[in-house]
Formats: structure tokens, sequence, C-alpha cells
């Protein structure tokens, strides 16, 4: 698709979080849960059959958790039973969510599976149409992509191998909604990839049945006849905007395409030949781990052949109202991040229902030792790990030295100290001197 999904001002709630309790009519996630080329497809395996087994009592890919057990009161002085409706909770839990972000950040600094989780998210809330009121006819981000015939639309072709990457973490924490899940895996993959942080609300709730699901053609097209016609028309009908269509699409900064499965790119490149993950595809650019405006950089000036272009990126340099914001992210990293995070925001909140109304908020917390960035492990170059710094800096304060202190003038000590550090980085670096990126 166009932009593989790709995503005003987004207003939340306020700053504190609220959970409240519903009436009976509205409908919990909780109950039926327990627990075009895209930005990547992680894997090439499309098989659903791994998954199959797991779905016992629908044709969701994963298991539901038992429905909620209304409990009986009986007055005294009468024989009439009082049914009281079921205890209300919210669509999910915000610890349950906290943590589950923890375990989604070691997924990605293990599996190198930003861009097919950033993917997840989006296509779960595009399908948006601002112009049906009901839920769910309406789509937008409500879970319904862990069905089968959704999963099956041409556009999410791959992406049964994100839900197989999230599968582990959806069954540890049960109340955490499946809409909920992938928006969160979607904003932590940015952020976590070196993009900034997404002001994130959660408690959407889940659809519950496949006939729930959306029908096929709601997302965008790599190559239509009219590139700049055609994505208005679609992320007009989300309540996108011009701004928000350019910054969206900035995120190819991340991910492959395969022509596998969308009919475009290279089957690899200098880029993308060692992988990380599986080896292949075409990036859009030269660290497409690494989230950052250099995709508008690349298409601007258009001078490596290695690098995707598809006709809907070309048409955000050739629209005039679409180059005007793509011009200015190419020269602007700050306002891409700031406009990239709100349309961002925007498109994870697009059509979904929420329990409580107003949301929740969790509290990303202080960020504990060095961030982990994704574009180090793009290429095989490798730098010093943090205990061979460490055991260096041992080495030199051993004999005198420190950060604020240098070693006492002795030229010959000096010397010899340079030569040793000299050969410690040449026998750590080795000869691995190639621009490629290193696979696992």
């Amino acid at each position: 698709m166009a932009l593989s999904l790709s995503a005003a001002s987004h207003s939340l709630c306020s700053s504190s979080t609220t959970r409240v309790s519903l009436p009976p009519a509205a409908v919990s996630s909780s109950s039926s849960s327990p627990s075009s080329p895209s930005l990547v497809s992680f894997s090439s395996s499309h098989s659903l059959s791994p998954l199959r087994s797991l779905a016992s009592s629908s044709s969701s890919l994963f298991p539901h958790s038992p429905s909620l057990v209304q409990r009986k009161h009986t007055n005294r002085g009468s024989s009439n039973t009082v049914v009281s409706p079921p205890t209300r909770a919210a669509a999910s839990d915000a610890a349950q969510l906290k943590s589950a972000k923890e375990d989604i950040k070691v997924l990605l600094r293990t599996k190198f599976c930003h861009p097919i989780l950033v993917r997840l998210g989006w296509h779960d809330a595009g399908t948006y149409n601002k112009n049906i009121e009901e839920w769910p006819q309406r789509g937008g981000a409500n879970g319904s992509l862990r069905f089968e015939p959704e999963l099956k639309h041409a556009a999410n072709a791959g992406l049964v191998n994100a839900l197989k990457l999230i599968e582990p973490i959806k069954e540890k924490y049960s109340n955490i909604s499946y809409a909920d899940l992938f928006q969160l895996a979607s904003a932590t993959a940015v952020e976590e990839a070196g993009g900034p942080e997404i002001p994130m609300k959660y408690g959407r709730v889940d659809v519950s049945a496949p006939e729930q699901c959306p029908e096929e053609g709601r997302l965008p097209d790599a190559g239509p006849p009219s590139p700049a016609d055609h994505l208005r028309e679609v992320f007009y009908r989300m309540g996108l905007n011009d701004k928000e269509i350019v910054a969206l699409s900035g995120a190819h900064t991340l991910g492959r395409s395969r022509s596998e499965r969308s009919g475009w790119g290279k089957p690899e490149t200098k880029y993308t030949k060692a992988g990380p993950g599986e080896p292949g595809g075409q990036s859009w650019t030269v660290k497409w781990l690494k989230f950052d405006n250099s995709y508008f950089k690349d298409i601007k000036e258009k001078r490596d052949e290695d690098l995707l272009v598809l006709p809907t990126d070309a048409a955000l340099f050739e629209d005039p109202s679409f180059k005007n914001y793509a011009e200015k992210y190419a020269e602007d990293p700050a306002a891409f991040f700031k406009d990239y995070a709100e349309a961002h925001a925007k498109l994870s909140n697009l059509g979904a229902k929420f329990d409580p109304p107003e949301g929740i908020i969790i509290d990303n917390g202080s960020v504990q030792g060095e961030k982990f960035v994704a574009a180090k492990y793009s290429t095989q170059k490798k730098e010093l790990s943090d205990s061979m710094k460490k055991k260096i800096r041992a080495e030199y304060e051993a004999i005198g030295g420190s950060p604020d202190k240098p070693l006492p003038t002795n030229y010959f000590l000096n010397i010899i100290i340079a030569i040793s550090v000299l050969v410690l980085l040449f026998t750590f670096l080795g000869n691995n001197n190639s621009s490629d990126y290193s696979g696992f």
C-alpha cells in the first residue's frame, strides 16, 4: 500500500488517569480477550496454520478469555433473586500496559521488528471511515486485524508475522485489549528506533467476531494512476489532512518493501542483503532501523538507485501542497518529529471506542541507562560495548587518569597508553569495515 498505511492536532484527555465503571450496556473488550508495500514484512512466511490451532472458540488468531460471571444476591425477607450486572473493568489494565511496553522493548532489541510493528498499528487503525458513525462498522483501531478475513486482505500481506511476534505478550498480559496492544507496539517501535515520544492513550475496546471486520479496500495503494489524489481520497476519508499525510509518510524512514508481497522494490540491495532480520527487500533509507527525517532528504536528492521511491513517495515533492511540508521536514527534523508524533497519535485513535471514555494514560517513566538505538544494529560496523568502555576507563584510572584529571605529563607513558588503546580497538573491530547491515 501507499504509505503502508502511513498516518491535527491530537487532543488527549486530562493528564490524570481515570478509571470509571460504565453501564452494563457498554461492551468491554476484556470480556472477549484474554489476555502495497509496507513498512516491512519481518518474515516471508505467510502461513496461518501455526496460529489456527490457537483459536479454539472463534476464528480469531488468538484465544479468548472466559466471559465475566454474573453474581446473584438474595434480598432478606424476600424469595426474589436479584441478578446484578457483572463487575465492569476498563478495556485494558494500566499496570499491564506498562509491563507489556517493557516486554515490547525487549522484543524490538532481539528481533529488530520495529517496522512491522509500526505497520501493524497503522493497518488496524487505517480502515476508519469518518462518514460512518456506528462502531465497529466505521473501522479503525478496534483489534479487528487479528481475525483471518482482514488479515488476508492484500494490503496486510506478511502481518501474520507481526501477530506471531506479539502473541506471547498478549498471552502474558490478558487484561490488555488487542487494539491497545497493536497501538502500544506501534508507538513503542517508533520511540525505540529513535523517534519522538508519541502522546498515546489506551483503553480501546475490541471487536469480538470476524464478521465485524471492515471490507477490503480501505487502505492506500502504492502506485495508483494519480498518486496525490489517491492519498487524499484515502486519508481525507479518515479525517486527516495534507500535513498529516506527509508527516506519516515520513515513517517510511523505517523498513523495507518486498516485491513478493507488494510487487514493489528490488529483491535486495547493498543496504538490505545482510539483514538484520530476514535479508532482502528494498529500503527507503540507508539506515532503515533509524527513525529520522532521512526519508524526505533521500527522496528530495534522488541520488541512490538502491533506495526505494514509490509513486506515492514522489508525489510528496510533486504536489504543491504536499511539497510545502516535505521540504520543511527535509530541512527541519524537529518540526517533523513534532508533527509526526501528533499525527501518529491521532491515527491510533481513529474509530476507537474507549473504556473508560476518556482513555487511560500510562506514565512512560524515566529511562534507565543508555537508550537503545536500533540504527546501531543496522550496520556491520561495531562499536565498543559498555563493558569494554568501562574496562578501558578502569585501566586508565588505575594509572592516575580520570575524566576531570589528565595523567601527569609523561610523554612516554602516554604513548604506551595510546598504543594499548589502539590495539584494543583494532582487535575488537577487526577488519569489519563493510557498510552493509548486520544480520543475526
